[in-house]
């Protein structure tokens, strides 16, 4: 079970809100950090990586003596710290050994603890600098292309996936025009062997047994985006390579821990407020409209207007218009005997 803070003063509780899990969530922060021994491709592979991240991205300077698949509980106690110091959500670790030579490891934290972790080697890294053509702007939302069905059924693609989606991820949006799109990260697979074509996934509560070796290398290729005239209202797209081009082969990986998924799967509940601004499921017969005004629509079932209780007035007894025809008629009498008298 997850720890619960509670605040001790309202600018804790403040701060606590700001980091609560949101319907609509902001981008991750990724903190670099560096192990105690990291080769020269090591070190610019993170260094591009965290251009590609940008603005949203920390790095450490200094070497840092954390193992987080060989130490359970030093190792992860730092990074939880460093991830509340510094309010993020993701690291990505390089360390480099014999017997594992450049390795780049992904962690991932909810509500302050480590949640998973998988570990690839860079089998082959082309740089940015190798590239003579322009780049994106940092900051700028990427495009992120699967090119295989390996990334929905597999369980360790599928956590890559959700890895480097959550990794290169920025804030959500509902539209963008096409020049807005200026790169785009490609990640694919080599040839996938025949044992995984059988058996593509694993059974629900079941570990992955496949071993690292089998498992194709996955190929991340990075490009520009070009728009062109093609004389229809769709332009003419071109791609050119810009950098870096990555050749990962998976390694170890943790999985989440199932009470900590489940929590973290669930959704938040959406305040009125929120409604009010458009957020949050649609309810049926309500909308906004462009003022930010929250209208419904309320159906009605046939009225029974007999039974309508209404104020018991003289003038609406029944019998009261005879009485009243006899009353005209005598107030006549008098009016006819004083018109004689004259």
């Amino acid at each position: 079970m997850l720890r619960t803070v509670k605040p001790k003063n309202a600018r804790s509780k403040r701060v606590l809100d700001a980091r609560a899990p949101k319907e609509v969530e902001g981008p991750r922060t990724a903190v670099f950090v560096k192990g105690t021994h990291t080769g020269e491709v090591l070190n610019n592979v993170m260094k591009e990586l965290m251009a590609l991240k940008r603005p949203n991205a920390i790095s450490f300077s200094k070497k840092n003596a954390i193992h987080p698949f060989d130490d359970n509980t030093d190792s992860l106690q730092s990074v939880e710290f460093w991830a509340g110091k510094n309010d993020a959500s993701m690291f990505v670790f390089g360390h480099s050994t014999k017997k594992r030579p450049d390795g780049l490891t992904f962690i991932r934290l909810y509500h302050g603890r480590v949640f998973d972790m998988i570990e690839v080697g860079v089998d082959k890294f082309d740089s940015m600098t190798d590239f003579k053509t322009p780049k994106a702007t940092p900051g700028h939302k990427p495009l992120m292309h699967f090119a295989s069905d390996l990334f929905d059924s597999h369980p360790r693609f599928m956590q890559l996936k959700s890895m480097l989606l959550d990794l290169f991820n920025s804030e959500a949006i509902d539209s963008i025009c096409l020049p807005g799109i200026e790169h785009v990260i490609s990640v694919s697979l080599s040839p996938t062997p025949a044992s995984l074509n059988t058996a593509n996934s694993a059974p629900d509560g079941a570990r992955d047994t496949t071993k690292p070796e089998e498992l194709p290398k996955v190929h991340i290729r990075t490009f520009t985006v070009k728009l062109l005239a093609s004389g229809t209202r769709i332009p003419r797209v071109e791609l050119t390579p810009m950098g870096p081009f990555l050749d990962l082969s998976l390694r170890r990986f943790r999985e989440a821990d199932p009470e900590m998924l489940k929590q973290a799967m669930k959704r938040p509940k959406v305040t009125k407020q929120d409604v009010e601004k458009g957020l949050g499921q649609k309810k049926k017969n309500m909308e906004v409209d462009e003022m930010g005004d929250l209208r419904g629509r309320i159906h009605l079932g046939k009225q029974d207007l007999s039974k309508l209780q209404t104020r018991k007035m003289k003038g609406l007894k029944p019998g009261m218009d005879q009485e009243d025809g006899d009353s005209e008629e005598e107030e006549e009498e008098p009016r006819r005997k004083k018109n004689k008298t004259r």
